[in-house]
């Protein structure tokens, strides 16, 4: 059953991969290719939108969102063009995993801003004071 697991694992390794060659062929139409580059950008992030180390929660995001934008994008992309671009991620994706570290700069981004935000308010409704006295 593991082994089962692995494999279904580089199986979507190779797909995302697939879809951001997909993104970078002119035959692609703009908009699979917008939601295909989210769906790479994420899957190749060094970082998650929700921390694995939170219980459940953590999983989910790489469990759920990760496959079910793949599958999406699959359906806006052209089967040809589709089919070459997972052939050459077979390829690629021996030699190693890519990192995208924009991806990951835009992910801390968000985490900085929820985290300016409860501040803020913590500070706005008083919670801050209330604990320092």
């Amino acid at each position: 059953m593991l082994a089962t697991w692995k494999a279904r694992a580089r199986q979507l390794k190779v797909e995302s991969y697939a879809l951001y060659l997909a993104c970078r062929d002119p035959r692609t139409p703009w908009y699979a290719r917008l939601l295909a580059g989210a769906v790479v950008a994420y899957a190749f992030s060094p970082l998650d939108l929700i921390p694995d180390p939170i219980p459940l929660l953590g999983y989910l995001d790489d469990l759920l969102l990760v496959p079910a934008g793949i599958l999406l994008a699959r359906r806006l992309i052209p089967p040809v063009v589709l089919a070459e671009c997972r052939a050459q991620a077979a390829a690629l994706m021996a030699q190693g995993k890519p990192v995208n570290w924009f991806a990951a700069g835009v992910i801390v981004v968000i985490w900085l801003a929820v985290a300016f935000w409860l501040a803020r308010l913590a500070m706005d409704t008083g919670i801050i004071q209330f604990w320092m006295n």
